[in-house]
């Protein structure tokens, strides 16, 4: 049975902080009846990283490693996916989610880099440790990280990527839920960005849109107030600055609808619809 909207939103507050642990099982026990349904209703919403493996981690079309960049912050550790067959290729960096380095961003810099793309996925709390294993833990450590600093470290990965010799000195970003915003934010801050895909991601600063240089394609969820809050005063600052971009909110729908670990959130047509548009910019924006 499908859950009411009223959780789905409780979930998404409690997983980008807005309320602590404690309160949110509190208010889901409240709406499903009990602490037992409550704890029932959580492994409905909760990710589960078993399902993350749409290309296996063992493909034998891909060539998987760690790597690492440099950045003002120090080291930055990067999950590196290619085509074996790809010749030089532009190169996409997959901005995780408030749950850091997981393996569903993994798998993502899979299917990217089964498109062609040399896929760099950075572990955006390696200052802190790297990303743990507990989503919780992880969320709550993206939550003490400073913006300067993640956006200086997000600049050096299009530096890094631009300087691989497997690419061809194109590159683009995609980011998810924290990471989209993350996305909006890279536009502004690197000029040679040559293309953005956002989901469901925060928006900059109206006042810093024209210095944005990508192209860029934006997915919003159409339940995801909290977000499209931000969308109209987005979309005029980019028209005022005559930005090259696109933009689609998908009905009905709810934040993190691309991710097919997310359990209820997850939808299937959107994500496969926006996921089209994706590879399509990428291939547009990235080639030769």
């Amino acid at each position: 049975m499908p859950l009411s909207q009223d959780i789905i939103t409780l979930y998404d507050s409690f997983t980008h902080g807005l309320i602590d642990r404690r309160a949110f099982m509190e208010r889901l026990g409240a709406l499903a009846g009990g602490a037992g349904a409550a704890t029932v209703l959580l492994a409905q919403l909760t990710n589960n990283y078993a399902q993350a493996a749409i290309v296996a981690e063992d493909d034998l079309r891909l060539t998987t490693s760690t790597d690492s960049f440099t950045a003002p912050t120090g080291p930055v550790k990067a999950y590196v996916a290619r085509s074996k067959d790809a010749a030089k290729s532009g190169v996409v960096i997959v901005i995780h989610e408030n749950r850091g380095l997981n393996p569903h961003i993994k798998d993502i810099a899979r299917r990217i880099a089964l498109e062609g793309f040399t896929a760099i996925a950075p572990d955006l709390l390696s200052s802190a440790g790297g990303t743990p294993d507990d989503q919780d833990l992880a969320r709550d450590m993206i939550g003490k990280l400073e913006a300067a600093k993640t956006a200086a470290e997000l600049v050096a990965a299009v530096a890094y990527a631009k300087s691989r010799p497997d690419g061809n000195g194109k590159v683009g970003a995609l980011g998810f839920c924290w990471g989209g915003g993350k996305v909006n934010q890279l536009a502004v801050d690197a000029a040679d960005l040559a293309a953005g895909v956002a989901y469901y991601g925060a928006q900059p600063k109206a006042e810093d849109v024209p210095r944005i240089k990508a192209a860029l394609l934006l997915h919003y969820a159409g339940k995801d107030d909290r977000i499209n809050a931000g969308i109209a005063a987005y979309e005029a600052a980019l028209k005022a600055a005559k930005t090259d971009y696109q933009l689609f909110v998908y009905d009905g729908v709810n934040h993190a609808f691309n991710n097919d670990t997310a359990g209820e959130r997850y939808n299937k047509a959107a994500a496969d619809l926006a996921w089209g548009r994706t590879i399509g910019l990428l291939k547009a924006k990235l080639a030769g």
